[in-house]
């Protein structure tokens, strides 16, 4: 069975590969999969073959995991399934004291590649309609990829319009499958068959059938609106008079410092520091992992989060208890990212328009992302081959498993450290403005939100009950 674990292992030959497959066993996979992962494994100790495992180190298995992230035959599940087997081997067999430390997180989520729908890369599929990732869930696939045939002339028209206009992908993305689902709804008749009745209809089974929130009809509205008045050019008085569901007043999440603190013990390695970073910016998810090196500024201690929501550029501060730990950070991914050059890879992407600008610019240091994916992929429509940002799907699972090891009594996400950002900085005495001008809000009232929690109570008065 499989390869010699190489001499010095501290089990014998047939117990080391029996406790891996228990071990294994315990992932739960599929019989196919189980034998995928030995395979993963006998490779990583044919590339060692005068290396005891007891000798192995971090070191051994991060430049053993790069140089198979370089490697284009290997997709993303085969790269899973390669740290997968090396987690099972070192952190559940083997237990060396370094395994528990290794951010195993980390090069698991670089295993996941950007889809062709991910908002950072979407754009570029230049006359394609491409629906989000999660759309479809409640309607057969099938019968919405034959929608968007059926119909798309008119989804053409209507992403280029949103183009023109320059509205965000996620927003295309968000009209184009309210129209598909629309349309399905009516028989998936022509758009110009239908009006402002069959609209009220649609929005009617919505609230009624779907009891979807406030919110989810406004956005169905509007891209129903938007695909009539500035697509097709007809005009629907009969939806000015329409009464719009009132949208609930939510509360934001907001975790205390101590809590804050407790969350953060329970992480490490790159995740930890970006979900630090997000608390000490209150930079959104997506503008983290999206961050590039040229965008970190350590001598004027600020970070400029470029192409924010609304298009905007912003200021953020640089917190100084980041400071070298980003920068050790900073120091390994120029490693790779000179490797990746010496060997004629590793180009970032860019947008089209910045790419024709500045046709050096992809392989520049400084045009890097701050937090790179462990692997390099295949852009399915250049068919170049690149190290883009980590997924942030990585990020979003890290800090969810945190805060059940915390013991946190909220629902905790990536936004939570956002809030929480704002809600400290009006505790600490900062102007509202300010903390507007951070967040990155159109509107002081949008920030008016995070003063539901300071530290006197609600809408901070004292309970009559603390005066008896």
């Amino acid at each position: 069975m499989g390869r010699k674990p190489g001499g010095g292992s501290p089990l014998p030959y047939d117990r080391f590969w029996d406790d891996f497959l228990a071990a294994a066993r315990r992932e739960e996979p599929g019989a196919a999969e189980l034998a995928w992962l030995v395979r993963r494994l006998e490779r990583y100790l044919a590339a060692h073959p005068d290396l005891p495992l007891v000798r192995h180190r971090a070191r051994h298995v991060s430049a053993w995991l790069h140089r198979a992230g370089r490697e284009p035959r290997i997709d993303g599940r085969q790269f899973r399934q390669a740290v997968l087997a090396l987690r099972i081997c070192f952190e559940q067999v083997l237990a060396p004291d370094w395994a528990g430390d290794f951010d195993w997180q980390y090069w698991l989520a670089s295993a996941r590649e950007l889809e062709r729908s991910h908002p950072t890369v979407a754009r570029d599929y230049h006359g394609e309609v491409l629906p989000a990732p999660h759309i479809g869930r409640r309607v057969n696939a099938q019968v919405m990829r034959s929608a968007r045939a059926r119909h798309a002339g008119v989804l053409r028209a209507l992403v280029s319009e949103i183009r023109r206009r320059s509205y965000s992908i996620r927003t295309e993305q968000a009209y184009e499958q309210w129209v598909c689902r629309f349309l399905l709804f009516h028989g998936n008749r022509d758009a110009g068959e239908l009006g402002a009745d069959h609209i009220v209809a649609y929005l009617n089974h919505l609230a009624t059938d779907r009891v979807v929130a406030a919110n989810t009809q406004h956005q169905a509205l509007n891209a129903l609106a938007f695909l009539y008045t500035q697509v097709l050019n007809t005009e629907l008085p009969e939806l000015n008079a329409l009464v719009r569901a009132k949208v609930a007043k939510r509360l934001p999440v907001v975790l205390s410092t101590e809590q804050v603190r407790a969350l953060f013990s329970h992480m490490s390695g790159r995740h930890a520091l970006m979900a630090r970073l997000l608390y000490g910016t209150g930079m959104r998810l997506m503008e983290c992992v999206r961050l590039r090196v040229k965008d970190i500024d350590f001598d004027y201690r600020q970070i400029v989060v470029r192409d924010g929501k609304g298009a905007k550029d912003r200021v953020v501060p640089f917190p100084d208890s980041l400071r070298e730990p980003l920068q050790a950070h900073l120091d390994e991914v120029r490693d790779v990212f000179a490797q990746d050059r010496a060997e004629g890879v590793g180009a970032v992407y860019l947008p089209d328009a910045l790419s024709r600008k500045y046709p050096s610019a992809p392989t520049e240091w400084i045009w890097q992302y701050a937090f790179p994916s462990g692997r390099l992929s295949v852009d399915p429509r250049s068919k170049q081959t690149r190290r883009h940002h980590t997924h942030e799907s990585g990020l979003q699972k890290a800090v969810r498993r945190a805060a059940l090891a915390a013991d946190l009594p909220k629902t905790v996400t990536c936004h939570t450290l956002r809030h929480s950002f704002a809600t400290h900085l009006l505790e600490a005495g900062q102007d509202i403005r300010t903390v507007q001008e951070l967040l990155g809000h159109a509107e002081v009232s949008t920030t008016m939100i995070y003063t539901h929690v300071l530290n006197r109570g609600g809408q901070g008065v004292l309970s009559p009950l603390d005066r008896l």
